[in-house]
């Protein structure tokens, strides 16, 4: 790169220390940096309208071509307050513009000179008025005039300024970081077209080709970033697994594994055999089988004699994950535990001191498991469930257990692989993209608050035909809000609606067994109606809840009402899910139609992604997902795809980064990966 660009901002004529310190908080702190620096809209001033076509209490602003007739005497209305006013005309019409402390600008004007006027029309038919607009020299070159994010100490005409001066330091021999070769593929212009142009494009067109440059070059480094850190740190593994036929662990099963189970468990098991140690991510919509898959893993484990683990987040979601693995591993000889915060003193000391001795071959539990008195015997296989839901370091404490242990992950949040590959880093992923035989899409309606008695009816319906279902509320307790709580919800309607039927209340901070017994209680049938918390959302699996209502719908996120519904329908009977919300503003119409409209998890989440952007998506905190400068990920997906298959190409052919026309790329990459935030 030209070093000039590297050199701070101050370099620039104009741009003292005080300015310095404005620029820094938007982030700019070089030359390069401010041509990085983009706008966020555009002026189009090429086509200007007549004044006499223009109507007061027109919503758009328009631009006008005209020329300064007469300025009016400035008037002082108060200390730092000017008035200054000026006739324009384009011999169409004529229009009174008013400046308010601009006497800077209101004294460079000439009378009788050409102007372009930005801005909307105000006053009457009679007496047409413009109050502050953008005003331009009429022998500007600038046609499409580029408007900046601000900050306080910014204003728009000076950003212009220093964009220019900071442009007429680029040569016509200026290099550029991206290689010609990879240019000429994606047919993308060079570098000092793309920022001449998103500040001061020729056309929209123009303007539109310099975007996609930046917006690659910005994914690609990024891609480029994560396949480098994947060639180069790949790890030997202790636990080179041996081939063990699957057919008995499939055998057992009351169903057939679907060829996406299949394929999963064939991805981890090439993975585990070749001598690398694994880390993939096994990605899922709501109900198609990722638990046994992680147990299907957990079985290869033991037939070579080693240990293996499962962490959930909750430990409702632990204990259903050891009566799974207990009912398919047990039948092998595998010995599988329970570790969690509710077990008692003594169980919890056996049960670690058979984890410690290798007595049990696989462990299930929550966050206790990367306690520090928790020690494994020969641990060769971490599983995590829900894995968004614990930190980094947790994860990387849990594999600590073990000699660079094989590392499974598992979501049921469905995102498209692209975002995956960036959300997950250097994990390999895998998508079971398809439900067990006999699941029935869970048909949806979202209804206000006028139809609850008819939804209670129909709930009845359901349990009098010897069904089970669900009522979720998005708070616990009252509260000032209008919505409803789940303690009260369940209290009036034990006493009202639901009188004659047996309701169980659940929500996070029920204690452990309190909590454990209503769960128990409700798969063995002797509870009808389940109210309860977001805590249901992953792993309360009972195949005769069919019905479920959610209220308050609006206050849930699509991808958490998808992880909800999917609590219904799980034996294969036909079932139904009631969003109730008397929230009818168009983004919430949308969201509710988007989540009724299909079943597919994926495209749920894609709408999701899409009306929230990715910060909300997954959360603002450790959700991985770099703050692009100018690529949105929610609209350039198709770049961000190009990006990922070129990087992983060019390190597939030069993994160093070592070979001439690389350098720049290679430089890039490392500034990268020592800022390490951006990159989880």
């Amino acid at each position: 790169m030209d070093g000039r660009l590297e050199r701070e901002i101050t370099y620039l004529k104009g741009v003292g220390p005080k300015k310095a310190e404005i620029f820094k908080k938007v982030g700019v702190e070089t030359v390069y940096d401010l041509l990085q620096y983009c706008p966020r809209d555009y002026i189009d001033l090429s086509e200007p309208t007549e004044l006499a076509k223009l109507r007061p209490g027109d919503e758009e602003p328009a631009a006008v071509r005209v020329r300064l007739v007469k300025k009016l005497p400035a008037a002082y209305v108060r200390k730092g307050l000017t008035i200054s006013k000026a006739v324009f005309t384009d011999d169409t019409a004529d229009v009174t513009v008013t400046l308010y402390n601009q006497e800077y600008t209101f004294g460079n004007m000439k009378e009788d000179r050409q102007y372009v006027l930005y801005g909307k029309v105000t006053g009457s038919l009679l007496r047409a008025e413009m109050s502050s607009p953008m005003i331009f020299p009429g022998d500007s070159e600038d046609l499409i005039v580029p408007v900046y994010p601000l900050t306080e100490g910014l204003n728009q005409n000076f950003l212009r300024k220093e964009v220019k001066a900071a442009l007429d330091l680029l040569g016509d021999d200026s290099p550029d970081i991206m290689p010609q070769y990879l240019l000429d593929e994606i047919k993308l212009p060079s570098l000092k077209y793309a920022w001449e142009n998103v500040h001061f494009p020729r056309s929209v067109y123009s303007a539109v080709e310099a975007r996609r440059r930046l917006i690659f070059d910005e994914f690609f480094i990024y891609s480029l970033a994560i396949a480098y850190r994947r060639s180069t740190s790949d790890e030997l593994s202790d636990y080179v697994m041996k081939r063990h036929s699957m057919k008995p662990f499939k055998e057992i099963l009351p169903f057939s594994m679907t060829q996406a189970q299949m394929n999963a468990c064939a991805d981890c098991g090439f993975d585990m055999m070749s001598g690398r140690r694994m880390n993939r991510l096994i990605q899922g919509d709501v109900g198609s089988g990722k638990t046994v898959v992680a147990a299907c893993m957990a079985y290869f484990t033991f037939k070579n004699g080693y240990q293996s683990c499962l962490m959930a987040p909750t430990e409702i979601l632990a204990s259903q994950h050891y009566e799974t693995f207990k009912k398919y591993l047990e039948p092998f000889g595998a010995r599988v535990c329970l570790l969690s915060g509710g077990l008692r003193p003594k169980q919890k000391k056996e049960t670690l001191a058979g984890i410690a001795d290798g007595s049990y071959d696989v462990a299930v539990g929550t966050h206790a498991l990367f306690y520090d008195d928790v020690q494994f015997k020969d641990l060769a296989l971490v599983i995590t469930d829900e894995q968004h839901r614990f930190g980094v370091e947790q994860r990387k404490k849990l594999s600590a257990k073990g000699r660079r242990p094989h590392t499974i992950v598992m979501s049921a949040t469905p995102i498209p692989r692209t975002l995956a590959l960036m959300l997950y880093g250097d994990l390999s992923v895998s998508v079971i993209n398809e439900l067990p035989a006999g699941r029935k899409p869970v048909q949806t309606y979202a209804v206000s608050g006028k139809m609850r008695e008819r939804a209670y009816g129909f709930v009845k319906k359901q349990l009098d035909a010897g069904h089970q279902g669900f009522i979720v509320c998005p708070a616990v307790e009252e509260s000032e809000l209008d919505i409803k709580d789940a303690k009260s919800y369940y209290e009036e309607l034990s006493r009202g609606a639901f009188a004659g039927y047996r309701l169980g209340l659940l929500y996070g901070k029920l204690p452990a067994a309190d909590k454990q017994a209503v769960m128990d209680a409700f798969k063995e049938g002797a509870l009808d109606l389940l109210v309860a918390t977001t805590v249901v959302e992953v792993g309360v699996d009972v195949p005769n809840a069919t019905i479920m209502i959610v209220e308050n719908a609006d206050r849930f996120g699509l991808s958490q009402l998808h992880q909800l519904r999917g609590r219904v329908g799980r034996g294969g009977d036909e079932a139904f899910c009631v969003l109730i919300t008397d929230n009818t503003s168009p983004e919430n119409v949308k969201r509710m139609k988007a989540i009724s409209g299909t079943n597919d998890g994926f495209k749920v989440a894609e709408e999701d992604l899409r009306l929230r952007g990715p910060g909300d998506f997954f959360g603002t905190q450790q959700h991985g997902l770099p703050a692009f400068k100018i690529a949105d990920l929610t609209r350039d997906i198709p770049l961000l795809e190009k990006a990922q298959k070129l990087s992983a190409e060019v390190i597939e052919q030069d993994p160093k980064l070592t070979r001439g026309r690389n350098r720049d790329l290679s430089r890039m990459v490392q500034e990268l990966l020592r800022r390490g935030s951006e990159i989880s």
